[in-house]
């Protein structure tokens, strides 16, 4: 039985805090290299206690999000560049 090697993309999350704003970028690194990037943020209520978890929990959730929307986006452009009708 043959082995088959899988493929592995990377997806890496850096967080940075300002204030009572969370910032994260979700970055997919694939095995050609191809990049791509989500963006995604959490403000806390200034009436709420402050929990960093929180926040970089739903920055990174909504990074997350906005990577697989924006990689979705990638593959429905690729879907109709390169899989259209063949003409015979």
């Amino acid at each position: 039985m043959d082995t088959v090697e899988a493929k592995q993309w990377t997806v890496q999350i850096y967080i940075t805090e300002e204030g009572d704003d969370t910032h994260a970028r979700a970055v997919l690194t694939t095995r050609d290299t191809s990049r791509l990037t989500g963006r995604g943020l959490a403000r806390r209520n200034p009436v709420d206690r402050p929990i960093p978890e929180v926040g970089d929990e739903l920055a990174a959730s909504r990074a997350l999000e906005d990577l697989a929307v924006r990689l979705h986006d990638v593959a429905a452009d690729d879907i109709v560049q390169l899989a259209g009708p063949v003409h015979r």
